[in-house]
């Protein structure tokens, strides 16, 4: 349920932009949203069409883009891809340290829209 929160403030940030831009009606919304991030499409479409309800932005259609999970290893500065689905133990492929840092996939953030 912690998806309502960030669908609702979404949804607040496009209806500001479209009312700053002069529109009437949300057509599209991309999302980029990192594998990491435990936000589930489906749960976020569902609650995307609760809180739009009666809006602006009601029947607009989400669209998202799932950033993949790149981390940099802190001992030699490799960078690599992560695919949590298959992996327990992230080892950088270089040197095999276990401590990294994010680089991307952790991100949850508005594209762009398509308004009229």
């Amino acid at each position: 349920m912690h998806e309502l929160p960030v669908i609702q403030s979404l949804l607040n940030l496009c209806i500001r932009h479209a009312h700053a831009n002069d529109a009437s009606r949300v057509i599209s919304i991309t999302l980029r949203v990192g594998e990491a991030s435990d936000l589930q499409d489906e749960w976020i479409q569902r609650y995307f069409d609760y809180v739009s309800k009666g809006t602006m932005a009601e029947g607009a259609k989400l669209i998202i883009e799932r950033v993949p999970l790149v981390v940099r290893c802190k001992q030699c500065s490799e960078d690599f891809q992560v695919n949590l689905r298959e992996v327990q133990r992230v080892l950088c492929p270089r040197c095999n340290e276990t401590k990294f840092e994010y680089v991307s996939g952790r991100e949850y953030r508005l594209e762009h829209m398509e308004i009229v």
